[in-house]
């Protein structure tokens, strides 16, 4: 037979030991290695951020303005449709005295000259 299959208590209990070693090994933080780029890359993204959030900024307060001028422009449309709506009530109330007047003196025309026939 084979010996060296045939081991001791004391041998077998080393080599457990051993095993409970390795896989107490395994899960320990290993030493990690600093990448001599790290600090610029994490700059360059900073910036980058900034970059985006800048240029989103931008679009809102375009898009804000945007809006703004679109409610104002409504806004001057409407005043600018009632002021022509009054100035066209206006002008027909003026031709309308102005009608008013005509005939007003086409009346006393007719009157001072059956007036005048009578005498």
């Amino acid at each position: 037979m084979n010996q060296t299959l045939n081991t001791g208590f004391a041998e077998r209990l080393k080599t457990a030991a051993e095993a409970k070693k390795a896989l107490l090994a395994k899960f320990q933080p290993k030493p990690t290695v600093v990448d001599p780029e790290f600090t610029a890359r994490a700059e360059r993204r900073a910036a980058e951020l900034e970059k985006v959030r800048s240029d989103r900024l931008e679009a809102r307060a375009a898009a804000k303005q945007a809006a703004a001028d679109a409610v104002e422009a409504a806004r001057l449309a409407h005043e600018a449709t009632a002021e022509a709506e009054l100035e066209a009530k206006r002008g027909e109330r003026k031709e309308r005295k102005a009608l008013t007047k005509a005939e007003q003196k086409a009346k006393r025309d007719q009157r001072y000259a059956a007036r005048k026939a009578r005498q």
